[in-house]
């Protein structure tokens, strides 16, 4: 038996990337997982089909965030997908990205930007808390552009920090309860929302150059800090942030 044999996930973004990886670990550590997705319903369904074919238990529930009403429609299907059942791990992963810089960001995409990377999480969490049981794990995707200068990830870089900032609080409040809230912050990982820079030669060799272990991060290095985290293992980690960049950009390379 798996070490979250009995518990519930849900894995908002789960369907591609991260998400994907995230979904695949805590099933295969025996987690019913539910897979929330914005629109590409192949992908949900493939991800779903994947944890099933390993012998897990998944399913997809559709929202769009940034959109009006997305996080009643997320509980709406978890609910009937649930059937009363409670909520042991939420993984807030799903989120956008931007590459303006602070002289071409627009409004809207700032809104956007503050609607699906901030907004979104936090009342995530908020319909989620009386789910949620007792020992429970909050994870929250951040990013180590949070950490250092990227000039053309300015409105991404701040959401990304403020969701950041969200652990602590959270962590002190839900504490009594035993549920622990932490974020995790990849650096460059390859995926195929990243494949616009990690498919030129020349970027992919900057980031290395500048990462102590040498390479880009694969969404599995993320995912198996989420699952211990969500384990038994993470019990006595609540309010951090827990970099998983690989060493990206900590001084000059010897």
């Amino acid at each position: 038996m798996g070490v979250l044999t009995g518990r519930t996930a849900l894995v908002t973004g789960g369907s591609r990337g991260i998400g994907r990886a995230v979904a695949l670990r805590l099933a295969a550590d025996g987690a019913r997982v539910a897979v929330h997705y914005g629109g590409d319903d192949k992908a949900a369904e493939e991800t779903v089909t994947r944890i099933e074919e390993a012998g897990g238990r998944a399913f997809a529930v559709r929202a769009r965030f940034g959109e009006a009403g997305a996080v009643e429609r997320l509980f709406d299907g978890l609910d009937t997908a649930l059937g009363g059942g409670g909520l042991d791990i939420l993984v807030n992963n799903a989120g956008i990205s931007s590459m303006s810089s602070v002289s071409q960001v627009t409004p809207d995409e700032w809104d956007r930007l503050l609607a699906v990377n901030v907004t979104a999480p936090l009342f995530v969490i908020q319909r989620a808390l009386p789910l949620l049981n007792d020992g429970g794990r909050i994870v929250n995707m951040g990013s180590t552009a949070s950490r250092f200068a990227v000039p053309t990830q300015i409105g991404y870089t701040v959401t990304k920090a403020a969701l950041e900032s969200l652990a602590p609080t959270l962590a002190n409040e839900l504490g009594r309860r035993g549920i622990t809230v932490n974020t995790v912050a990849p650096g460059a990982v390859r995926t195929d929302l990243t494949a616009g820079y990690t498919a030129i030669p020349e970027v992919v060799a900057m980031i290395e150059s500048m990462t102590a272990l040498g390479r880009l991060g694969e969404p599995e290095d993320v995912a198996d800090v989420v699952g211990f985290l969500a384990g038994p293992g993470g019990r006595w980690i609540t309010g951090r942030t827990i970099d998983v960049s690989g060493g990206t950009y900590l001084g000059p390379i010897a």
